[in-house]
């Protein structure tokens, strides 16, 4: 089925708007691009929504356009009539772990005892190779020490529910990525303080006590809430529940947006190195989970799982601990790059997995 003439226009009008955006900043206009630019990723993403293959980019797509926005216009992001934005970050993480508790329940931990061997396997994975791999990219960056500390930062945080929708669409073992990622959650309030600890405070302080406190307020007292919610009100307030997933996109599509803005001069000048940086810390997340899982004799179903679980990170959190402790135009800055970032590369290798079957079942748990 042919797309709508509205999607191929869009298409048409964002390849205008990035001809026009090279054409201004070829001729020494590039202040001038902000509209451009801006138009060029609204309208791509308006643009994907009509074919198949590129719908799973659309929202990466707005993240981009919105972060754009923020770069040439950050003021309105920064503060308003008084007001400091970066004070809802914390409570929109709130609100977003609230509505993964309330996709979540105690038969999502039923997991652990079926496949204990694949969840441990999945959860030591998560907190070995993404806090070394941010690390080793921390100390060869050459950022200041705060900027650097953001990398180690992410590579400490859980998984998040986009690993979960990502290995829905590649048909990896969803049940094991929801296990998963509400394990690692869960423990993030002890496991990224002493993460941070043992490997960001080489580069600036961390108190632990603190930082468990404030990882507990953002996950363990929401995730609760929403566990209870759950358990009493499911499917009786539908509204609610249909809104939660949209509530909790736009809740991170702000957080992003107002870190860019605050951390605008620091992007302007280290923007490129970071994201190659980023791109680096997420693909070897794949790379090494999906490898180290078959090492381990999981089967590829799983190994695919887990390669999503250890390669996406919840970057959301890692910008609300930065918020906590101050420094989110520095610490915060990695977090911000790496949401969009791997929303891109694990719709790409969830596509291509996709199309590509299992071709073993052995070891690992079971197939569903």
């Amino acid at each position: 089925m042919k797309p709508p003439l509205l999607y191929k226009i869009a298409l048409a009008l964002a390849g205008l708007c990035l001809l026009g955006a090279v054409a201004l900043a070829l001729g020494g206009q590039g202040a001038r691009t902000g509209p451009l630019a801006i138009g060029f990723f609204a309208a791509l993403a308006i643009g994907f929504r009509g074919y198949d293959h590129l719908k799973g980019f659309t929202y990466s797509t707005v993240i981009f356009a919105a972060v754009t926005t923020a770069l040439y216009y950050p003021h309105p992001f920064i503060e308003q009539h008084g007001f400091k934005l970066a004070t809802l970050i914390t409570p929109l993480i709130q609100v977003i772990m609230f509505g993964m508790g309330t996709s979540m329940s105690v038969g999502d931990f039923v997991g652990v005892a079926r496949t204990p061997r694949a969840v441990a396997i999945g959860v030591i994975l998560q907190f070995t190779i993404m806090p070394s791999l941010g690390f080793a990219l921390a100390s060869i960056s050459g950022f200041p020490p705060e900027i650097a500390a953001g990398i180690v930062l992410i590579g400490c945080a859980p998984s998040g529910l986009a690993s979960n929708v990502m290995s829905y669409i590649a048909n990896a073992n969803l049940a094991l990525s929801i296990t998963i990622t509400s394990v690692t959650t869960l423990l993030a309030p002890l496991a990224t303080p002493l993460l941070m600890k043992l490997l960001g405070g080489t580069f600036i302080e961390i108190s632990v006590m603190k930082m468990m406190w404030d990882v507990s307020k953002m996950v363990l007292v929401p995730i609760g809430a929403g566990l209870i919610f759950n358990k009493l009100l499911h499917g009786k307030v539908r509204l609610l529940d249909a809104a939660m997933p949209l509530v909790s996109m736009i809740g991170i599509a702000l957080i992003i947006v107002i870190i860019t803005a605050a951390g605008r001069e620091s992007l302007l000048t280290i923007g490129p190195l970071l994201i190659a940086l980023v791109i680096v810390h997420n693909t070897f997340g794949y790379l090494l989970g999906y490898w180290s899982a078959r090492l381990l004799k999981l089967n590829q179903r799983d190994s695919r799982t887990i390669a999503f679980e250890v390669g996406m990170q919840n970057g959301g959190l890692a910008s609300g601990i930065a918020k906590e402790m101050g420094k989110l135009a520095t610490v915060g800055l990695a977090p911000a790059v790496f949401g969009p970032l791997m929303n891109i590369t694990g719709s790409i290798l969830a596509s291509h997995w996709h199309r590509k079957p299992v071709t073993d079942q052995a070891g690992g748990s079971p197939a569903k």
